[in-house]
């Protein structure tokens, strides 16, 4: 964890710029999932708004407490094809709800945000990780992933 939380919107440009560097077109797949599912949904509103801010066409989506194979019916499928609604060829799809960073699924996301506060574990397969027990200046969160077991964070 850092030393020095940072404002909220520093977290949040630096996730938008991680997300752009790494997959700057195309239909991309953002996952953001958390310990507190209303606080998840509240930052992955955020990062959207951010690369919106930045020219890009997000549409949001939140799934819930969603199984695997609704998700890749409902969302993932529809999305990748093309024929979900509010999206085309160069969209940015960020999902929030449960169960999104499930080793049967992680392989979906072209980027993941995993999201907690003080007392719960955070998740290590997760591509950032964010402490938001202070909302407005939470703390980016380093692991020494060698350490966690494979299945860390499943539910």
């Amino acid at each position: 964890m850092t030393d020095n939380p940072e404002a909220r919107s520093t977290i949040v440009a630096r996730i938008a710029d991680q997300i752009l560097h790494n997959n700057p077109s195309g239909r991309r797949l953002v996952a953001v999932e958390g310990t507190d599912a209303a606080a998840a949904s509240h930052f992955a509103d955020d990062v959207a708004d951010e690369l919106r801010s930045r020219g890009q066409q997000v549409t949001r989506r939140s799934v819930g407490a969603v199984e695997e194979a609704t998700l890749r019916a409902d969302t993932v499928e529809p999305f990748r094809s093309g024929s979900l609604e509010g999206t085309s060829d160069d969209t940015i799809l960020i999902v929030d709800g449960e169960r999104l960073l499930n080793a049967s699924v992680i392989g979906i996301w072209h980027y993941t945000v995993w999201t907690f506060a003080e007392g719960t574990l955070p998740h290590g397969k997760a591509d950032f990780i964010v402490d938001l027990t202070d909302d407005q200046r939470p703390n980016e969160h380093y692991y020494d992933l060698c350490k966690l077991p494979p299945s860390f964070g499943e539910r």
